[in-house]
């Protein structure tokens, strides 16, 4: 069976590292908050101008001036920090930030991620999505293998405006982990969600796909 949201940001929580400083997506990344791994230290950041970021509120947490860049409510730590967006931004683009774990709209077999523009929907702007991508060390993304009409999200090339060209690295979808051979244009499976087989997943994937 496909994984549910939260098997997808459990296992995303698993690509984290004693020590990291991560950035968080709007969608299914913000999950992966609730799931880092008790016996490693990772600082979350925000956009918005926030280091430290805990687990989402219970009903009866929830400080609704305390707030991520998707605007969800979140909780603080005793080592939380606050501080304007310029500074957030000067982390993000100085190579401050270790992993940035993004939701996509597309993600092309070149490591291409289209994740801003939704199509049908007014928006106000990329956010600061541009950014991260060009300012981390390394870029995963947590998204369904396929949109609502079941047509493939990874393709062999974006056609929604891009966010970052050859920068995705890994791809943690409803049918599992998978790299991506940036060369070839493949993608490469690493782990399958359990009763998932190689080929369902080709059938719902635009590019070739490989076993690890």
């Amino acid at each position: 069976m496909p994984w549910t949201r939260e098997e997808m940001a459990e296992r995303a929580a698993l690509e984290l590292k004693d020590g990291y400083y991560v950035n968080l997506g709007i969608g299914i990344p913000t999950l992966v908050a609730n799931f880092v791994p008790a016996d490693i230290q990772v600082i979350l950041q925000s956009e918005n101008g926030m280091l430290g970021i805990g687990p989402f509120p219970y009903e009866d947490e929830v400080d609704p001036d305390l707030i991520n860049a998707g605007k969800q409510t979140v909780t603080a730590l005793s080592t939380s920090s606050f501080f304007s967006s310029a500074d957030s931004f000067a982390m993000i683009r100085g190579g401050h930030i270790d992993l940035a774990i993004l939701g996509a709209m597309e993600v092309a077999g070149n490591g291409d991620l289209a994740n801003w523009a939704v199509p049908g929907k007014m928006i106000k702007g990329m956010g600061g999505a541009m950014d991260l991508v060009a300012g981390v060390k390394r870029v995963v993304v947590v998204m369904n293998h396929a949109d609502k009409a079941g047509n493939p999200k990874i393709v062999e090339q974006c056609s929604l405006p891009l966010t970052g060209t050859a920068i995705v690295d890994a791809i943690i979808s409803d049918f599992g982990r998978f790299i991506l051979d940036r060369e070839n244009g493949r993608l490469v499976v690493q782990e399958l969600a359990d009763g998932m087989d190689l080929e369902t997943v080709r059938s719902q994937t635009g590019i070739t796909v490989a076993a690890g």
